[in-house]
């Protein structure tokens, strides 16, 4: 760039970083981003605040904090947070839809080969290696965000509730989370040590982000009513108006109508991240609407973990399924594609608007005891959750039968200790042994799993 533009960039936006180059940067993040929020988090912090100094410590964590207050995939809406502050609307679009974009592209390219070949044996072989690795990543990740967040025996207590709560007692999820949030928040304001901000360090104190807004925020950051409505109204019809169609064209019992009222309510509901929610779309999926098995569930949260971009997007591969096992007069994979394009517009349309809508009232809360508190109690309960997502994988992935149990208020399965998959455990132990003591990294974790469910077929274990 010579410097007559590059002077007409740094007028235009403030900080002299092109649309084109945020482009490219953004595009590498999406690319990059394998491995849970947590591997698409430190990404964008190595990009974006150690390397090209947009953004500082301070508010990339601030940014980060209320996007997983938020509900949603709090990579993707961090995402769209920063690329907002950088270059306004567009911006943020841009960087949102691309964060997803090559998660959409594989996800669908897998799905069509699991609808195709998925009963062929060398296909269900790779999937039985691939399960055994996601039990021992999803394990992993109990352990990763506990080892954070539990720094206290209230943080611990809050956990032990959450998990109690969800796995004996069926609670609903958004019930804990909300309940935790309220505990954190006021017991921030009381003062209460227990509910303090977890603490960060490293990262550049002055970046692009922070020079362009100085000490008055442009008009882009600044909440007023006006921009609300205007937001909410344009960001609502993206949503609202395709799901109203569908209801009233087919009708509620239509498998799209299913799909976009179901993904719709998860939009609303998802917080603490994609393993908290996904226990319940996983249980609604199977045994309410029947889309898919277990198993079948299993083998969409090993695509989604192999893929770049949020995890939540197994959902697509639960909307493919399910219209394709219910096409109408459509063909199975017209029917399938559409279904898997509708649960990915419902679910990540609701983001661009919590963050559009949202965020400039966010930038005035810098600071805040209480939702910082909140969301310490939050990350808390979530550990709980995201043990009873591991206990449940578990189960439908080491055992062949369970029994539900359903007295005195109880409502969980218990394993058939007869129906134990010697196979699935040695796979799952050898997967959790390569992560935990060996600190293998997920990708090579998760082939090497593919690479022996497939032998142990071709021996005939498996």
């Amino acid at each position: 760039m010579n410097k007559a533009a590059e002077a007409d960039v740094v007028r235009e936006t403030g900080h002299g970083i092109s649309f084109g180059e945020a482009f490219r940067v953004w595009l590498r993040v999406a690319i990059l981003s394998f491995g849970g929020p947590a591997g698409q988090i430190a990404v964008m912090h190595r990009i974006l605040v150690e390397e090209k100094n947009w953004i500082s410590e301070g508010r990339f964590l601030h940014a980060l904090n209320y996007c997983m207050l938020l509900p949603g995939p709090e990579a993707q809406q961090l995402a769209t947070y920063i690329g907002w502050l950088l270059h306004r609307t567009a911006g943020g679009i841009m960087a949102g839809g691309l964060f997803i974009l090559p998660g959409i592209i594989a996800i669908m390219g897998l799905s069509y080969i699991y609808a195709a070949y998925g009963n062929v044996g060398f296909i269900e072989a790779l999937f039985f290696g691939l399960k055994a690795a996601v039990l021992a990543i999803v394990v992993h990740a109990v352990v990763r965000v506990g080892k954070r967040s539990l720094r206290n025996r209230v943080m611990i207590a809050l956990a032990a509730i959450a998990f109690v709560a969800i796995f004996f007692f069926n609670v609903p999820f958004p019930v804990i989370i909300i309940a935790a949030g309220v505990i954190g928040y006021f017991g921030a304001r009381s003062g209460r040590p227990e509910f303090a901000a977890i603490e960060h360090g490293g990262g550049k104190q002055s970046a692009a982000v922070d020079s362009l807004l100085g000490e008055e925020l442009p008009d882009h950051v600044r909440p007023s009513v006006a921009r609300a409505l205007r937001v909410s109204s344009i960001w609502l019809l993206l949503w609202v108006v395709p799901v109203a169609a569908l209801l009233i064209g087919l009708g509620q019992a239509n498998v799209f109508s299913q799909i976009a009222l179901f993904f719709s309510k998860m939009a609303m509901v998802t917080f603490g991240g994609a393993y908290a929610v996904l226990a319940y779309v996983a249980q609604q999926a199977v045994e309410h609407y029947h889309w898919l098995q277990p198993r079948e569930m299993l083998d969409g949260l090993g695509m989604a973990e192999t893929t770049p971009g949020p995890l939540i997007m197994v959902l697509q591969f639960v909307g493919f399924m399910a219209a394709y096992r219910d096409p109408g007069t459509l063909s199975p994979m017209l029917a399938a594609t559409l279904g898997g394009l509708l649960a990915t517009w419902v679910t990540f349309i609701p983001c661009f608007l919590w963050i559009f809508l949202g965020a400039p009232y966010i930038e005035t809360l810098r600071g805040n005891k209480g939702p910082a508190g909140a969301l310490s109690a939050i990350t808390a309960a979530v550990v709980g959750v995201i043990l009873n997502l591991s206990i449940w994988f578990g189960l439908h992935t080491l055992f062949r039968q369970t029994t539900p149990v359903r007295s005195l208020g109880l409502s969980f399965d218990m394993p058939v200790w007869g129906s134990l998959d010697v196979a699935a455990f040695v796979l799952a132990a050898a997967a959790a042994t390569a992560i935990f003591r060996l600190n293998v990294g997920m990708l090579w974790v998760l082939a090497g799993s593919c690479a022996a469910g497939v032998a142990l077929r071709l021996v005939g274990v498996a």
